[in-house]
This record gives C-alpha cells, structure tokens and sequence, in this order.
C-alpha cells in the first residue's frame, strides 16, 4: 500500500489482516508498517500507538459483531430471534476466531456507541421474554456470558469429547431459552 493510501481506516484494515493470519499477539506497529510498506513512525501521522490501534481494531470487531447480531434478530422475535443470535455469534467467532479474540471484552469509550447498539440489540431480543430494566441488563449479561464462553472454548479447541459442537450448541440455546421463559418466577 502507498504511503498516500493510509489513513485510520486503512491502518485498521492491514492490522485486521495481521490479527486474521497471525493471531491478536502478532499485532504490532512493526507488523502493520512492513505490510503497509512504510516506516514504523509514519504510522504515528494515523494511530497514536499500539494500545490505541488495538482499541481501533476491537472497535471494528465489536461493529461488525453488532452487524451481525443486528442481522440476525431483524424481523425475528422470542426464541427465533435468541436462537439466529446465538448461532449469528458463534458463526462470526468461528469465522473470524482471531478477531474475536482481539475483542477487547471492558468497555471502552471509543467504542461505547457501539456497545449500547449491541446491548440494545440484545435488549430488545429479550423482550419477548417480558424482561425490562435491571432484569433486562441481568439477562444480557447471562446471554453475552454464554455466547462468549461458547465461542471462545470452541474457538481454543477445548471442546475435545467426541459428541457433536452443534449439539452441544443446539442444547445451549435451549438452556438458555428455557432459562428465560422461567426468568421472571425467581
């Protein structure tokens, strides 16, 4: 890429390839500048420094996340809409298991909007569910905390027992469909 070619975007753009092939860890200036065919410090004309170009790249992440979830619950509601955003998620994670591994999980201010779109998304899958408010926020947390797990144990090999990932999957959604049918009787 020529030097005139790099702005924000693009430097986000050759870092998500260098997390796509090598992995989160293999992320550096150094990297993005020798694929950009530039030196090092002119990246410093686009990104502040590595930890800013991280939160950039979760940034990207999370949005296309939110694509995704937003697409998946789209004219969906109750438990159609939870079943195509769980398997939504744990497809993006199985396609991209390097970016979603880069995923930086705290919030972060940069990337803040995006995040409420996503807990919004999420919100309004549940309220099928008759959840609202703090009970709401509850089941989010309880929905992310299983999609994430999931995606991230699939993700690291450690599901190593012969039975079937997709069972096993189709069995998490039902647990979790279960469990919010029967959330409001506790």
């Amino acid at each position: 890429m020529a030097r005139a070619a790099l702005s924000p975007d693009a430097v986000v753009d050759i870092a998500l390839r260098v997390v796509d092939e090598e992995g989160p860890e293999a992320l550096t200036l150094s990297a993005v500048a020798g694929r950009a065919g530039v030196a090092t410090p002119s990246l410093y004309k686009h990104v502040r420094n590595l930890a800013e170009l991280r939160v950039l790249v979760s940034g990207r992440v999370m949005g296309e996340l939110t694509e995704v979830a937003s697409e998946a619950v789209l004219g969906r509601s109750g438990d159609e809409a939870l079943r195509a955003l769980m398997d939504g998620w744990r497809a993006y994670a199985g396609r991209h298991p390097h970016r979603y591994s880069a995923l930086i999980q705290a919030p972060r201010p940069e990337t803040a909007e995006t995040g409420n779109r996503l807990v919004g998304i999420m919100v309004a899958a549940l309220r099928a569910y008759g959840l609202e408010g703090s009970a709401a926020i509850h089941a989010v947390r309880c929905l992310r905390a299983a999609m994430h797990g999931f995606a991230v144990l699939e993700a690291a090999g450690a599901f190593q027992l012969a039975e079937d990932l997709d069972e096993s999957h189709a069995l998490l959604i039902h647990m979790v469909v279960s469990g919010l049918r029967t959330a409001h009787e506790r």
